[in-house]
């Protein structure tokens, strides 16, 4: 009987496989990280040693309140420059005050201090820089999204958070990134706990303007309790999560870059709570977005490891899923 049942699952894996990539982008499409059409032409100037379109760029998005996009503009293009940074550093020299290489600078250096081993120490120093972008246009809430790291990786005790916090939401209420740092410093993989993680998610989600991916943000609270080693969440509130998760998911368009990153998250929680048909139509509608994050969490080949989950999400639907006749119609023992 067991073989029997063994032969039936690679029977299906067979048959069904393959018609599940309907509607799936090919492994050979899939971009990591892919930039958008406004950030795109900006990296290719800055390897030409061009900062011109990067500035001309991060000014449109603080003149333009876009604080979201210049939140992500901001972390990639540090992420550039901590690579190749000789753009970068002919910004600096040509504009010392900019409000926007001032930004870009307190980013880059918060992120080297976490690479290193002393990343404590090194944070602390980076402080100054932070202070700089934040005078630099008391309006913009990403330099407090970088304070929010910086004093989680400071261990800044939970009154200084509180005071962090505090001055991000004064300056806009419903971002994102803002949201995202705090939870990480509530989680209880750093100084707070499930309960408070989850409590915290839940009420941003409920305070969220429509169509605003902090509705997804139980979701990732639900990430940071299933990659812990402690504690215990009921199932039906890790349900719970991905279900609004899969909501907000469902009110953008397919291979919608924005929400790529909520959506290649929520397809790990997914697959963690062994929904695998779900997680099939996540991958659908991410397209050819794959997202560092959260797979470079468990890989130092994030996109490698984002294309063997979803060769593994389909066996795992087809798996289950009953053979068909030629007709398409269920056989009688399929129930």
């Amino acid at each position: 009987m067991a073989f029997l049942r063994a032969l039936i699952r690679t029977a299906r894996m067979v048959r069904n496989t393959p018609l599940l990539a309907a509607g799936l982008t090919p492994d050979d499409e899939v971009l990591l990280d892919a930039p958008d059409d406004r950030l795109g032409p900006a990296l290719v100037a800055a390897g030409r040693g061009d900062y011109d379109p990067a500035a001309k760029l991060l000014a449109m998005t603080r003149e333009g309140n876009e604080w979201e996009n210049r939140d992500r503009y901001t972390t990639r293009l540090a992420a550039f420059a901590r690579s190749r940074s000789e753009w970068f550093d002919d910004w600096q020299c040509a504009a010392p005050h900019d409000p926007d290489a001032l930004l870009v600078k307190a980013e880059l250096a918060v992120v080297r201090g976490w690479e290193s081993p002393a990343h404590a120490e090194l944070l602390r120093e980076s402080a100054p820089l932070l202070t700089a972008a934040a005078e630099a246009d008391p309006r913009d809430p990403v330099p407090w999204r970088i304070a929010l790291d910086h004093a989680r990786g400071t261990h800044a005790p939970q009154s200084v958070f509180d005071e962090v916090w505090a001055e991000a939401v004064h300056r806009s209420s419903h971002h994102y990134g803002c949201h995202a740092s705090a939870l990480q410093y509530l989680s209880a993989s750093w100084y707070g706990s499930h309960r408070q993680c989850f409590e915290f998610a839940e009420g941003a989600a409920r305070d969220a303007l429509p169509g605003s991916l902090i509705q997804a943000l139980p979701a990732r609270a639900a990430f940071a309790y299933l990659t812990s080693s402690s504690g215990s969440v009921p199932r039906e509130r890790l349900d719970a999560a991905a279900d609004l998760g899969i909501a907000v998911s469902g009110a953008y368009e397919a291979g919608d870059p924005w929400p790529a990153e909520v959506r290649n998250l929520l397809t790990y929680v997914l697959v963690r709570l062994e929904r695998w048909s779900d997680a099939l139509e996540q991958l659908r509608l991410i397209g050819p977005h794959a997202t560092s994050f959260p797979w470079d969490r468990m890989a130092d080949d994030p996109l490698g490891q984002f294309l063997e989950l979803r060769d593994g999400i389909r066996i795992e639907v087809a798996s289950g899923t009953p053979l068909r006749t030629g007709g398409g119609r269920p056989r009688p023992d399929d129930h």
